[in-house]
């Protein structure tokens, strides 16, 4: 017996561009460049599915280590598409989160990352969450830090109150793209009980078709949250 409804929250990890590009004969960058064309037209395809939060993993805490060419690149086309995007995310309803450690990014970076945001803030149609600079471990211990500043308890539903996303429900489907089947620390908390969706299919020919997939092996899932089938199916 499986779910009857679309997911909620999906959750991304968007592999693959470099191989994609490297097979093309083409620099890194040209994947990423390709990454961010899917990624527009996946919000799309999930705006249309009745999705109401998409999180994408963008670029994680430890892609600094990756060549300093590639990091810049990956960094102009963030800046570029905070100009360029967010026209469209407007005009479709989408308000933007960028959700990560900012203290690493350029000052013209964070000043682009918090104007997308504030223009986008009273969009209702979507959620869009892009997680830069982030990590999974990063988040929780943030998250542990500030309620130690604050002298609150830590208990497990202040924690998730001090998550980098606490602003939106728990992913219903954790979907990576590219052929690895592991989370890589990305939104440990988070996934405890996400369905998780794996693909050999890389992140810039990600299409319409494989989201389909992917949605349909999600609706094929009994969620049962540490229930029996019995009580899952009586739920």
């Amino acid at each position: 017996m499986g779910t009857s409804s679309v997911p909620h929250h999906v959750a991304i990890v968007m592999d693959g561009n470099g191989r994609w590009a490297r097979q093309r004969l083409l620099p890194r960058a040209a994947g990423h460049r390709a990454g961010m064309e899917t990624l527009r037209r996946v919000l799309g395809w999930c705006a249309e599915r009745g999705v109401r939060v998409l999180t994408v993993f963008a670029f994680s805490s430890e892609n600094w280590a990756r060549p300093p060419d590639e990091v810049s690149a990956i960094l102009r086309l963030l800046a570029q598409a905070l100009i360029d995007e967010v026209p469209r995310l407007q005009q479709a309803g989408v308000r933007l989160h960028v959700v990560g450690e900012r203290s690493g990014l350029t000052p013209e970076l964070v000043q682009g990352i918090a104007e997308a945001e504030r223009a986008t803030a009273g969009n209702t149609a979507l959620i869009l969450n892009v997680c830069f600079n982030y990590g999974g471990r990063w988040d929780i211990v943030q998250a542990a830090q500030r309620l130690a500043q604050q002298g609150a308890p830590i208990t497990e539903a202040s924690l998730a109150g001090a998550l980098a996303l606490a602003h939106v429900p728990d992913p219903d489907l954790v979907i990576r793209t590219g052929g690895e089947q592991r989370v890589s620390n990305f939104v440990l908390w988070q996934l405890a009980y996400s369905e998780l969706y794996f693909t050999d299919t890389l992140w810039p020919a990600f299409d319409e078709a494989e989201l389909a997939r992917a949605l349909a092996a999600y609706a094929q899932r009994q969620r049962r949250f540490g229930r029996t089938p019995e009580q899952a199916a009586a739920a």
